[in-house]
């Protein structure tokens, strides 16, 4: 029997109609749709392509919301069995992660351990939350010369990356978002750094100023800090 193959779809930011062409045709597809099941139980990927799922199979993936990491890798080996399952059967896997399967993505743990096994894989691009992000403010990403970072807020590199040159996407900000304010109004950045909260979600929020924040944000929270006015 031909072996089924993986492919990590990414389903853009949250608006099904940034979804790629090719993102919908190959969950329309595959066999079987994979899904990352968090802590919290929340399957945005999945809400994001459901009008494409229809009556397909879904396998739903725990990965917890942990920096445990016996814990993740014991999650990851266990989906990417559950994966490879399929894949024996001759099943083509479609493995849905937000935004891009290369940036902060789920999935790339398992596109490793899923292809060092020998099985086909392929990553089917999305928008990322910050291009959205980028958009939804009218601010461009950078310009001529101009540095881009890509800084992930919760872990503690976040100061070493607010000193490099150009401009900064500061991901996953959430529950740290207080403590990264502080930090960008130390570094005299506050007034060039703006905020969009679940982003083409429902629940969208737009902070322009963030010193009009008082509470921590949600998970799916973007900051752009731009290298001077503009």
């Amino acid at each position: 029997m031909k072996q089924g193959k993986l492919y990590g779809v990414g389903v853009g930011p949250g608006d099904p109609e940034l979804m790629t062409q090719k993102a919908v045709r190959i969950i329309q597809e595959s066999d079987v749709i994979a899904v990352p099941k968090g802590g919290t139980g929340e399957q945005t990927a999945l809400n994001i392509a459901a009008d494409f799922i229809r009556e397909k199979p879904v396998l739903h993936c725990e990965m917890p919301m942990t920096r445990d990491q016996k814990v993740l890798d014991t999650c990851h080996e266990q989906a990417a069995d559950i994966i490879c399952a399929q894949l024996d059967a001759g099943k083509n896997v479609a493995f849905l992660t937000i935004g891009d399967p290369a940036i902060y993505s789920t999935y790339w743990y398992e596109h490793r351990r899923v292809a060092a096994r020998g099985y086909g894989v392929e990553i089917v691009p999305g928008i990322p939350s910050f291009c959205a992000a980028a958009a939804r403010l009218g601010q461009a990403l950078c310009e001529g010369s101009q540095m881009l970072h890509i800084i992930p807020a919760s872990h503690t590199s976040t100061r070493e990356g607010l000193a490099l040159p150009g401009n900064k996407i500061l991901m996953k900000a959430g529950r740290s978002i207080l403590e990264v304010r502080d930090l960008l109004e130390a570094d005299g950045k506050l007034d060039n750094a703006a905020l969009v909260e679940r982003c083409s979600m429902e629940g969208e929020r737009v902070v322009r100023d963030l010193r009009d924040l008082e509470d921590p944000t949600g998970y799916f929270s973007v900051i752009l800090v731009r290298e001077g006015q503009g």
